[in-house]
């Protein structure tokens, strides 16, 4: 089943003009600032005037770097407010096998030995040991029709759910939309990654925080997808009973066959 993404919103964002609507929100994590939500709004949302933000006791926000308060938010415009129509591109977690993970796999492994996010090392690296780290593509594999299309694999170095982006725009500040439980939001990349040439490109980097934005803060927030399906349970039958049934079952298709795409070229 899925999770409802709104729950334990503690951030909430209104017209003015219409405090009944909820334009978004999100779950406020550590190290989010005024100035932050203010970029962060600005991503599904457009204005065709001056605005700014007002809290429910009257008081105006600053576009500053003051730690961000939760509570309800009110832009205040004489213009008009209205809402991208900009759809994220559905993401789940799924475990995926073959060849061509496996070279990303390795290479990130390569290029890193720890986290770039949170900074914990892998001490057992030097023996292949990698357990409790994950490499994980900013573009998901499912999309590739698509990465081709719009010319995205001219910013891959390397080639090939969470509620975690990376903000380039400042200062590579790392973003979590859904609390902080691993306690890293607010944190920026380090410039060991920064400096290396195989690190993913900024234009990924903004696709990525842009998809966060859309997916965790516009309206109601996109479903959170189940993905822990154990063994002899009815997987095919619990995502057609879920939310974009259909949008789910050619995400995990396409995932899989994109995983084993150069085995099967070879068979």
């Amino acid at each position: 089943m899925a999770a409802n993404r709104a729950l334990g919103r503690d951030i909430h964002i209104y017209d003015a003009n219409d405090p009944i609507t909820v334009l978004g929100g999100f779950i406020r994590s550590n190290d989010i600032t005024n100035a932050n939500l203010y970029a962060m709004l600005e991503v599904f949302l457009f204005f065709d005037g001056n605005y700014h933000l007002q809290r429910e006791n009257g008081t105006d926000v600053q576009r500053d770097e003051q730690a961000l308060q939760a509570g309800n938010y009110y832009i205040i415009t004489t213009g008009s407010i209205s809402i991208s129509n900009e759809i994220p591109l559905l993401r789940t977690i799924s475990v995926n096998s073959g060849t061509h993970v496996a070279v990303f796999r390795d290479a990130v492994r390569e290029r890193d030995r720890r986290c770039v996010i949170s900074g914990r090392r892998a001490h057992r690296a030097q023996w292949g040991d990698y357990r409790g780290f994950q490499a994980a593509h900013i573009f998901p594999l499912a999309y590739e029709g698509y990465r081709v299309e719009q010319n995205h694999g001219r910013w891959i170095t390397v080639q090939p759910e969470n509620a975690l982006s990376i903000n380039p725009d400042d200062n590579y500040m790392i973003a979590s939309f859904d609390g902080d439980g691993l306690g890293v939001a607010g944190r920026h990349l380090d410039q060991q990654l920064l400096e290396d040439p195989c690190r993913p490109a900024d234009q990924l980097l903004h696709w990525h925080f842009r998809q966060a934005v859309l997916t965790n803060m516009k309206g109601a927030e996109e479903p959170i997808f189940e993905h822990d399906f154990p063994p002899g349970s009815d997987m095919m039958g619990e995502i057609m009973e879920g939310p974009k049934a259909a949008e789910r079952m050619e995400f995990e298709l396409l995932s899989r066959l994109a995983a084993h795409r150069f085995c099967m070229t070879l068979l």
